[in-house]
């Protein structure tokens, strides 16, 4: 026997067989179809609410369900918004949005570029601090927010709706993150030229973090815009009213007329979403930008 020929027969091919077994072939079309089918289900699951809420608030008054109705009406806006005066609840909403708005940028470009360009001691401490709390809810601290501000007598002012929550871990963290993406080299040059901490914060970081600031801004009004907390909590004149609570007031007056209550809500909702829209490229950037460094 010649032992040459058998280890030859039995030496492996070249160009081996594929299993069909073990290596399946995949159609290069069937994951992305099938994500694009995840992603059109959960959009239709979170769009579906808010068609039901429009159509709703379309159908007379006197129809008992959206299958009965006979026909579509715009009057349950214009019935719904004089009703609830609305008009000064979006000013007030409007005012404490804007004001904490301002304030939370502020604070949170100050202290997100400390942390994020100087060294000082006790730095990671401080940012741990900031980051704890994140995890602590605003109700639990309602009671010495209330005392201070009672203090103070600002109960029942503009000031017990905006100074509350004029500074955010959460934007701190944000600016913090998006800053230390930029490169450290631009700044450098700017102080070759003479620029000072302040000066290199507005002129040059600020422009570049666009982005973050724009996603901060988002948060942040569409969060003190949907506050029914802290009007509540902190005011009792109605002159002081804000969108949320009007918009409770205005769901114990009308509980059982749904074409209204809808009205209202499509009218306390049309605002954030349009700023959402207006704002959103630049507010995906800012979320993805803040992932890149820690």
């Amino acid at each position: 026997m010649n032992y040459s020929d058998l280890s030859i027969s039995n030496a492996a091919p070249d160009n081996p067989v594929p299993n069909p077994v073990s290596n399946p072939v995949r159609s290069p079309h069937l994951q992305p179809a099938l994500l694009s089918l995840l992603l059109w289900l959960g959009a239709g699951l979170i769009v579906l609410p808010l068609v039901i809420i429009c159509v709703i608030s379309f159908a007379p008054t006197n129809s008992v369900g959206v299958g009965e109705q006979t026909g579509w009406t715009g009057a349950n806006y214009q019935e719904a918004w004089s009703r609830g005066n609305f008009l000064l609840a979006f000013f007030n909403s409007t005012l404490v949005a804007l004001g904490v708005t301002a304030l939370q940028i502020t604070t949170s470009a100050l202290a997100g570029y400390a942390l994020a360009r100087l060294r000082f001691w006790g730095r990671q401490t401080v940012l741990l601090i900031i980051l704890a709390t994140l995890v602590i809810p605003f109700q639990v601290l309602v009671i010495p927010i209330f005392l201070v501000l009672k203090a103070g007598h600002l109960i029942n002012t503009y000031g017990a709706l905006i100074l509350p929550t004029a500074a955010s871990g959460f934007g701190i963290f944000l600016l913090r993150q998006y800053f230390e993406t930029i490169p450290i080299e631009l700044e450098e040059a700017a102080a070759l030229d003479g620029a000072n901490r302040l000066q290199i914060l507005g002129l040059i970081m600020l422009p570049l973090a666009r982005p973050a600031l724009v996603t901060l801004f988002l948060f942040t009004f569409i969060g003190e815009w949907n506050d029914l907390f802290k009007p509540l909590v902190f005011t009792t004149r109605p002159e002081l009213r804000t969108v949320q609570l009007a918009l409770a007031e205005f769901q114990e007056q009308f509980t059982n007329s749904w074409p209204l209550l809808m009205a209202a809500v499509v009218i306390a909702t049309v605002p954030i979403v349009g700023l959402f829209l207006l704002g959103q490229r630049q507010f995906i950037r800012g979320i993805a930008a803040t992932g890149l460094k820690n």
